[in-house]
């Protein structure tokens, strides 16, 4: 069997599913007209999955009919709807504020913690 024989069977296949499904559906809405379709056909199995496979494919393009009418009703959020015709930059200098305040105690700190730090190296040193 052949790529494109088996990929033809397989499409025969879904179609003939598809078909299938929507008789079915037919068949529960209406009854009567379906038994008689099905009578018409007999036990022909060929017949059958010959009109079984033209509803199927029937009903595919009804679908993607539908679907190409719902998605064409989506906006598109990829697409502008105008081309950005010009860009804006803007540009800032950051400038750090220091509270005098803060920067008399964090050298008071600083000291503080260089006195301490001596100190524990001269206790280690006498021990």
């Amino acid at each position: 069997m052949y790529p494109d024989d088996l990929a033809q069977t397989l499409q025969k296949g879904i179609r003939v599913t598809l078909g299938a499904t929507a008789s079915l559906i037919e068949a529960i809405q209406d009854p009567e007209n379906s038994s008689q379709k099905f009578s018409e056909l007999g036990y022909d199995v060929n017949r059958l999955t010959e009109e079984l496979e033209v509803k199927g494919e029937t009903t595919e393009r009804e679908a993607r009919q539908l679907v190409d009418s719902l998605l064409s009703q989506v906006p598109n959020p990829f697409a502008s709807a105008e081309p950005e015709t010009r860009t804006t930059t803007i540009t800032t200098v950051a400038s750090p504020v220091v509270d005098v305040s803060v920067q008399n105690d964090l050298e008071a700190l600083t000291q503080e913690l260089a006195e301490i730090r001596q100190q524990i190296e001269t206790l280690k040193g006498q021990s």
